[in-house]
Order: C-alpha cells, then sequence, then structure tokens
C-alpha cells in the first residue's frame, strides 16, 4: 500500500482544489491523490496553526513533511518570515508550488526525506509528523531538528494523545525542554526549546 510518506510516480493523479480558512483568510489549495488528508485541512494541522500563530515570528522556518502546503503557506502569508518547505513525496510538493502561486505566496520548496537535503539552521521547525510512517522515522523528524535549530529556536509539532504523546515527550526530555500550548480533542500542540547539553540516558 503507497502511503502519503511515500514517493508513488505511478499512483493516479487526480488534482482538485480545497478552500482552507483560518483567521478569516481563506487560502485556495491544490490536493491530489496520494499525499495526507487529502480531502481537506486536518483539525491537528489547524489546531498547531491556531496556536503557534498567537505568538510573533520572525526569522527562518522549515516546515519538515509539508504535504499539499497548509502550514507553511499559512505562515507566510502572516509573518514576514522566509519559509522553505520539504517533503519526501514529489506529488505534495508540485502541489505546494500550485498553491504558492496560486496564493501570491513566495516559499522555497524542495524534496527531502527528513533533514537528509537540509543546509543550515532555522529558527522555527514546524511539522505535523507522519505517525503511519512509523516511530523511527517521527523521532528522526522530532529529535533530528535539534541539529537545525538556532541556539534560541524552537520546534512545534502537534500529535494525538492515542499517538503516543506522553512517551514521546518523555522522549524528548532528554533533548529539549517541552511546553505544552494547547490541547483540544484529544491532540496537543507542543512546542520544544533546545537544552543547552543534551543528556544521555544510555
Amino acid at each position: 500500500m503507497n502511503q502519503y510518506f511515500t514517493n508513488n510516480e505511478n499512483l493516479k493523479s487526480n488534482i482538485k482544489t480545497i478552500q482552507f480558512t483560518i483567521f478569516d483568510e481563506t487560502y485556495i489549495l491544490y490536493s491530489d491523490n496520494g499525499v495526507f488528508s487529502k480531502d481537506g485541512v486536518d483539525f491537528g494541522t489547524r489546531l498547531l496553526l491556531e496556536t503557534l500563530l498567537m505568538n510573533e515570528m520572525q526569522g527562518k522556518v522549515l516546515d519538515v513533511g509539508c504535504g499539499y502546503g497548509p502550514i507553511g503557506l499559512t505562515i507566510k502569508k502572516r509573518t514576514n518570515c522566509q519559509v522553505d518547505m520539504v517533503d519526501v513525496n514529489q506529488r505534495a510538493l508540485h502541489l505546494t508550488e500550485k498553491s504558492a502561486v496560486k496564493n501570491n505566496l513566495i516559499v522555497n520548496v524542495y524534496k527531502s526525506d527528513a533533514y537528509e537535503n537540509v543546509e543550515g539552521i532555522y529558527d522555527f521547525i514546524i511539522t505535523n509528523p507522519p505517525i503511519r510512517a512509523g516511530k523511527k522515522k517521527v523521532y528522526e523528524i522530532l529529535i533530528g531538528a535539534y541539529g537545525y535549530l538556532t541556539d534560541n529556536g524552537a520546534l512545534w509539532f502537534v500529535m494525538r494523545k492515542d499517538q503516543g504523546v506522553k512517551s514521546t515527550l518523555k522522549d524528548l526530555e532528554n533533548y529539549y525542554n517541552l511546553s505544552i500550548k494547547s490541547r483540544k480533542k484529544g491532540f496537543f500542540v507542543i512546542c520544544a526549546t533546545k537544552k543547552e547539553k543534551i543528556v544521555d540516558n544510555a
């Protein structure tokens, strides 16, 4: 079975537009088969954005696993940040580029499996991690963010309670100072800032 976190070039395409309204602004986004939440922006992503954008954002932003683009494009629309967006799914990247043009937004979109092709460091790394890809990949994104954040940077992510958020937070404590910024309908929005020294409990 092909999943949204893979790159399946043989999957039949059926591009469509969806409307996404947040903070009284409506975005036209392109979606297709083989991408996450293809029929509309999911609740977790919306909660993440609503919580994150209550805070002032400046600097460089990396949207990891961008899908068809709701997180990075919303941030670009509402802030002056430089926004880079990466995904392993080539179809998702194409959709993001189309959606950026449709909404008159300039972002940098490129293919990367987690941080494989990422260079430089960021003030914010944002992700709705691909739970179905498995714990190893999720941790590659969440723990791997440490090496791509500025000293005062922050990793923001959303995860459902039944997806193991409590055990994930326990594992992340070795790397980050963690704060639950919002919780609703079983979803937790987490802000993680770098600890000065990584604790190794191995």
